[in-house]
């Protein structure tokens, strides 16, 4: 069932509306899937973000997807090949670094809600041009951080953003409080070692804390 960009840019604005945080997930371990996303659930941070960057990712979204609460997407979807292999395993969304229209079209054609990345002006006018208005900051920091969001923000202010890439809990107070911010996304609530460990307590501790940095 297709999407149109409006629709698609409405679902995933109620997505990110769901908590201050999105966390980006790189899972190595399958078995690691289920009890990380119920961690991320019970902590309050319900929309999950996992890479597809690890032989691992498509089984994880495949575990995470049925979590109760949770609403799994797919990261760095960057080829139509990367969008099917998403919807078969469970994507309720998708959210990619950059965006083309190739790869729109595919999400559209396949009723993928997606979170496109733009980092200038000029991009984000031409995803507000085909109908996106609910975008990726990215790279957040590299770019220029919140004040280049913020510059962008006033002749675009019809455009919300959620910056990834470098956001930390150290500067996401900066970026949430931005008028044109919905939410932002970070990889620092679920840490590599905490994951090895399976320190799941200790996630949902991060993620409760996550959930307290609204703007």
């Amino acid at each position: 069932m297709s999407i149109s960009p409006k629709a698609a840019s409405a679902r995933t604005r109620e997505i990110c509306q769901m908590a201050p945080i999105v966390p980006v997930l790189v899972v190595h371990d399958a078995a690691h899937a289920r009890p990380l996303a119920e961690a991320l659930v019970a902590g309050g941070l319900p929309a999950l973000e996992v890479t597809l960057r690890t032989p691992a990712a498509l089984d994880a979204i495949r575990e995470m997807a049925q979590v109760p609460g949770g609403v799994v997407g797919a990261g760095t979807l960057v080829t139509p090949d990367d969008v099917a292999a998403a919807v078969e395993a469970g994507a309720q969304f998708g959210v990619s670094p950059g965006a083309t229209d190739q790869l729109l079209d595919a999400c559209e054609a396949a009723g993928l809600p997606m979170l496109p990345g733009a980092a200038t002006a000029s991009e984000a006018m031409r995803l507000l041009e085909r109908g996106y208005d609910m975008l990726k900051f990215f790279p957040a920091e590299a770019s220029g951080g919140a004040p280049a969001l913020k510059a962008i923000g006033a002749p675009l202010p019809q455009i919300s953003f959620c910056p990834t890439g470098g956001v930390s809990p150290g500067n996401a107070r900066t970026y949430l409080s931005l008028p044109n911010v919905v939410c932002a996304g970070g990889s620092w609530v679920a840490p590599a070692d905490l994951i090895e460990a399976g320190d799941w307590a200790g996630i949902t501790e991060l993620a409760r804390a996550a959930r307290q940095l609204a703007g």
